[in-house]
């Protein structure tokens, strides 16, 4: 048996051998490999990088790799992005540059083969990280309205810290907020973003900043002898007939009164009046610097007058009137007949308009243009209304219009109704 085994030892091989061909050829036939390029970038970890150490450029964030691998296998790929990992190793490694490789891992499904990866290899530059303490200063510029002073500054917190690369850090040479107070009449207190600067005042970006933002109040307080008080508006006559005042305003609402004896602005009762501002006739807005009526030895700082602006408006009212219909769009050859011919108007404006408004300028009509004959609703439209005055109601909202062949087609047309005067209607406000 084992000499047979020996002289046929060649041929056993030979046929195990085909048996293998035969059945990947079988395997291939059915599930053949498939190289493409995965369709999804894939994202790149940064692993083992040391706490003491940090990146300072940028580098790439996604990875394109390409696969050999059978169809069943890409089926499954597709439908499964979290089993493929890639990252690279920053392990033990200082500061510098430095080319590091990308890795690649396939989790549960095998063979997989990676033919390619975008990028292969990555540079990483890394520098010390370090963290240092720096006292907050505060620039402030600007004046305060006139007749008021600056203060002492104070911040909170006054200590912040500055951290990230050494080549960064080591240029700091001040961190500080700037504060601009110009106008203020009262202590400003503001949260602003904390700068680290250079040795030219220039911000050096690129660095964290704990905490980003500290509060800063500065003291704004009133010299001696002045006083902020608030503007009184004085007014006198009646604006025109049909016409009401609807508002006052001032600017500056509030002003800054001076005077050498301290004690005479601050008897004032925190107000001063304008000189009264005649208002006799007045139809529209207006606005009249008025000048105030100020106590001897108190004078105002800065400018002399206050820009005040009176908002006139009409009264409104409404005026019921009761007006015909006219047919328009009508062909010669059919006669039409309304029901009602007449409707009841409701009209709102301004009272001098609807005081000088007559029936006879007003017209309301309904268009028949393109209705064939027979019995049809129709809307009706007001017209020649002057502006500001608005429709607030037609009632009935639609009347009923009976359109008929004209059975004398040469004769007058049927008379549109004729426009009547109604009794006199007086506008209500």
């Amino acid at each position: 048996m084992w000499r047979w085994f020996g002289r046929n030892l060649s041929t056993l091989l030979l046929a195990f051998l085909l048996a293998i061909v035969v059945w990947f050829s079988a395997v291939l036939s059915t599930d053949p490999n498939v190289e493409s390029v995965y369709p999804r970038a894939l994202d790149l970890q940064v692993l083992g990088l040391d706490p003491g150490y940090m990146q300072v450029e940028k580098i790439p964030l996604t990875v394109r790799l390409t696969f050999n691998a059978p169809q069943s296998i890409w089926n499954e790929l597709n439908v499964n992005q979290d089993t493929i990992r890639v990252w690279i190793d920053l392990a033990g490694l200082g500061a510098g540059k430095h080319i590091v490789p990308v890795r690649t891992q396939i989790l549960r499904f095998t063979p997989v083969q990676v033919v390619k990866k975008e990028p292969s290899e990555i540079e990483v530059t890394l520098e010390q990280r370090v963290t240092r303490a720096y006292t907050v200063h505060t620039n402030v510029t600007g004046d305060p309205s006139l007749g008021y002073r600056k203060g002492a500054v104070q911040i909170d917190p006054t200590v912040v810290t500055v951290s990230g690369p050494r080549s960064l850090a080591d240029q700091v040479v001040a961190v500080q907020v700037d504060l601009d107070v110009t106008g203020a009449n009262d202590t400003v207190i503001r949260a602003i973003t904390v700068e680290p600067v250079n040795q030219n005042g220039v911000p050096v970006s690129g660095l964290n900043i704990t905490p980003p933002t500290v509060q800063v109040t500065q003291a704004i307080s009133l010299l001696g002898g002045y006083r902020n008080v608030v503007v009184k508006v004085v007014t006198t006559g009646q604006v025109a007939n049909g016409y009401w005042l609807t508002n006052v305003s001032v600017s500056p609402p509030n002003v800054t009164v001076f005077s050498s004896d301290p004690t005479k602005v601050n008897l004032l009762p925190g107000f001063v009046e304008t000189n009264p501002l005649d208002l006799a006739g007045l139809r529209d807005d207006v606005d009249i610097r008025a000048t105030l009526n100020l106590p001897a030895e108190v004078s105002l700082a800065g400018e002399e007058s206050v820009l005040v602006r009176l908002s006139i408006a009409a009264l409104e009212g409404s005026l019921p009137i009761t007006l015909p219909l006219e047919v328009v769009g009508l062909p010669p050859e059919y006669r039409a007949s309304l029901s009602p011919d007449k409707v009841d108007l409701l009209l709102t404006g301004p009272l001098p308009l609807l005081n000088n408004l007559t029936p006879g300028g007003i017209r309301v009509s309904v268009s028949l243009s393109g209705l064939e004959p027979g019995v049809h609703q129709v809307t009706p439209v007001v017209d020649l209304l002057p502006g500001q005055v608005n429709v607030a109601s037609i009632l009935p909202a639609s009347v009923e219009a009976t359109i008929e062949l004209n059975s004398n087609i040469t004769s007058t047309a049927s008379p549109s109704p004729t426009v009547s005067t109604p009794a006199t209607n007086t506008p209500t406000p």
